[in-house]
């Protein structure tokens, strides 16, 4: 009788017990299931930013560059420069092309050709009634041919016509920037470039200096193919980021050069201009420019282009895109995030620039203010 007590007993308590577990395994289950959705949509919210932050531990570090000094001092002749970067002299010049797409870059376009003009023999410039990303626009640089009149000999200019682009486009804009370059190699072979003269790849805020130009079109036994490495400047020439800028080359022409904006030889001649981006003087160029590039996958939020939210930015030298920095090592990541320091300095830059201060101001520190 008492065994069959106990069985009794136990088989009440059973359920009860059960009971318990299941409701003890549901409290803990609804935790983790919160935990693992909030953690989720963090990731897909912000995984641009997790990927960029942990970078240091899943990308390589590209090879790094073999740098050529650079000298310069002025009244000196080209022939002891050119001695100096070990170099012979030519007996004449070499000719100079300059090749760029053209997008918005209005203002940083015109200093270009008034700094470069004594000392590039032919402008090569493309333009497209559209962006990488699909948006009609208007032929900027066509529809303002008289603030370049003064370098209309120079100029070899084409439009690239853009009908209605498959809906996958927009989604590929880098295969769009890939038919735009390849566009301006057809314009390069009809601009009447030749071999062994020099043609300088680049866009059109990446500006090399009259003191570069002069080593490529005078110096004998330069490399075929360098990079020439830029300081880096964001919004203006007030915000300096660093001297990693470095996509543009110069190169003596063959038959088989293309126009590429990537990475082309191990070489790359120090401190051989400026690399101005985002250097607009209206707060619409600023939004045009982050839905029309390859990068406007960038723009997150809507509030990325509200006027104010720009204006700020610009002032604070903070990242348009709300992003961390592309680095490779914790040390370079930490170093850089934040705002970009202001600089007071205006010595070293393009001369055009400077003779014209009061034209662009918006260039120049303190002149972070835009209209919008």
């Amino acid at each position: 009788m008492k065994q069959d007590s106990r069985m009794a007993g136990n088989s009440v308590n059973l359920p009860h017990a059960t009971r318990r577990r299941s409701t003890l395994a549901f409290k803990f289950l609804i935790p983790f299931v919160l935990v693992l959705s909030v953690s989720v949509i963090a990731v897909t919210q912000y995984f641009q930013s997790i990927s960029y932050f942990l970078r240091p531990l899943w990308d390589t570090p590209p090879k790094p560059f073999s740098r050529i000094p650079h000298y310069y001092a002025p009244n000196m002749s080209m022939d002891q420069l050119c001695q100096l970067h070990g170099w012979g002299i030519l007996s004449f010049p070499r000719r100079v092309f300059d090749a760029v797409l053209f997008s918005n870059e209005l203002d940083i376009l015109e200093i270009r050709y008034h700094e470069l003009f004594p000392y590039v023999d032919r402008f090569v410039i493309l333009e497209a009634n559209a962006t990488f990303t699909g948006i009609p626009k208007s032929l900027t640089f066509f529809e303002n041919l008289n603030r370049f009149a003064f370098a209309s000999s120079k100029i070899v200019y084409d439009m690239l016509p853009i009908g209605d682009l498959d809906p996958d486009s927009r989604r590929m804009p880098f295969l769009v920037e890939a038919g735009h370059r390849r566009a301006l190699n057809n314009l390069l072979k009809r601009s009447g470039i030749a071999v062994g003269d020099v043609l300088i790849m680049a866009d059109a805020d990446e500006i090399p200096s009259p003191e570069t130009v002069q080593l490529l079109k005078w110096c004998d036994g330069i490399p075929p193919i360098m990079h020439l490495e830029l300081k880096n400047y964001m919004y203006s020439f007030e915000f300096h980021v660093d001297q990693n800028s470095w996509r543009t080359t110069a190169h003596v022409f063959t038959e088989r050069t293309k126009y590429q904006h990537s990475r082309q030889t191990d070489l790359m001649l120090a401190d051989a201009g400026w690399h101005c981006s985002f250097c607009f003087r209206e707060i619409k160029e600023f939004a045009f420019k982050m839905k029309a590039y390859s990068h406007a996958d960038r723009v997150k939020h809507d509030i990325f282009l509200n006027p104010d939210r720009i204006q700020r930015v610009i002032c604070n030298g903070d990242n348009i895109f709300d992003m961390l920095p592309e680095e490779y090592t914790f040390s370079d990541l930490f170093k850089k995030m934040g705002r970009i320091p202001r600089s007071a300095s205006a010595v070293h830059l393009p001369s055009y620039l400077i003779r014209n201060a009061d034209s662009y101001r918006f260039l120049l520190p303190g002149g972070c203010l835009r209209p919008g």
